[in-house]
């Protein structure tokens, strides 16, 4: 690909995880309180269904159990870990415990993918998780061994899909929304008994309960999934495992605008070192070498005339 167009994909599929950003807030402001399992579900469920029901298209033969795999890791598990995280700690710190997922990725990639680990490559996870730290973590953070654990447990499962995702790729003849719509489906029906044997009901839902629920499977999940299914087909694993950084850096901003708080200097440090970090990590277009001239070969009429020469000076 040329700049310009890795440019755009980059672009597009950080729309994704700045969605997923926003995830924090919508969970502590519109949601009904202590309800990670029923928020999870209730994401995924609906929006894989809709896909599925535009696309009719189930897996096939191997592509069962690798959509139930994928399912697990990047939907299922994840947002259950994501949102326990969110429930038990600040939103920031749950995003800095989750930002660990590039390193996991770089790991991960050289051993399913024979992806070489670059220095630029360890040098883009430094600057990144130094980023976050300093563009999330304030003096007086909570921290919580729950949601500390839930946060790490999220970035291996999410760290592992990115990877298999890559390795395995999208069946043939499969559209990225029934893809998808594969994945969103699976990972809601997988939560959705754990749902029912661990959480209740909530006794009502408000209209601002219905509403953050409609933007976290419409926009959250159906959207975004299919912008980072897209990028993630087309990005190496670790470039698009850094746009990750944009959910830290879009739940920082959203809490500045709407949860009135502050940003210092380290922070605008932070954010301009997870920007610079994305950056790094981005894959660069290939040089095109001049290839070397070429002695055209004889054709079938020059041939023939040298030949006749030949015998005419014989």
């Amino acid at each position: 690909m040329s700049r310009q167009n890795i440019a755009g994909v980059s672009a597009l599929t950080a729309l994704a995880p700045a969605v997923w950003g926003s995830t924090y807030l919508i969970t502590t402001e519109f949601l009904p309180p202590d309800r990670p399992l029923l928020a999870s579900t209730l994401r995924a469920l609906p929006a894989g269904l809709i896909l599925l029901g535009l696309t009719r298209v189930l897996p096939r033969g191997v592509w069962w159990w690798r959509a139930v795999v994928l399912g697990v890791l990047n939907i299922g598990a994840f947002f259950y870990l994501l949102f326990l995280a969110a429930y038990h700690l600040p939103g920031g710190v749950a995003a800095l415990v989750m930002s660990v997922q590039p390193m996991i990725v770089l790991v991960l990639s050289s051993l399913l993918l024979r992806d070489k680990i670059r220095p630029l490559h360890v040098i883009s996870c430094v600057i990144g998780a130094a980023g976050v730290s300093l563009l999330v973590l304030q003096p007086h953070a909570g921290l919580d061994t729950t949601g500390v654990v839930a946060g790490l447990l999220g970035a291996v499962s999410m760290a592992s899909g990115i990877v298999l995702t890559k390795r395995w790729g999208r069946p043939e003849g499969v559209s990225l929304l029934a893809f998808t719509g594969w994945q969103l489906t699976v990972g809601g029906l997988v939560l959705v008994p754990v749902t029912l044997a661990s959480e209740t009901l909530p006794d009502h839902l408000t209209w601002e309960n219905i509403g953050g629920f409609a933007y976290l499977g419409i926009i959250g999940a159906l959207v975004a999934y299919v912008l980072w299914f897209r990028g993630l087909a087309q990005l190496p694993a670790l470039a698009a495992s850094f746009l990750s950084f944009a959910s830290p850096l879009c739940a920082t901003v959203l809490g500045y605008l709407f949860l009135d708080q502050t940003l210092g200097a380290l922070q605008i440090v932070g954010a301009l070192a997870v920007v610079a970090a994305v950056v790094l990590a981005q894959p660069r277009p290939h040089r095109r070498t001049k290839a070397p001239a070429r002695t055209a070969a004889p054709t079938a009429s020059t041939a023939s005339t040298a030949q006749t020469a030949h015998r005419s000076r014989v």
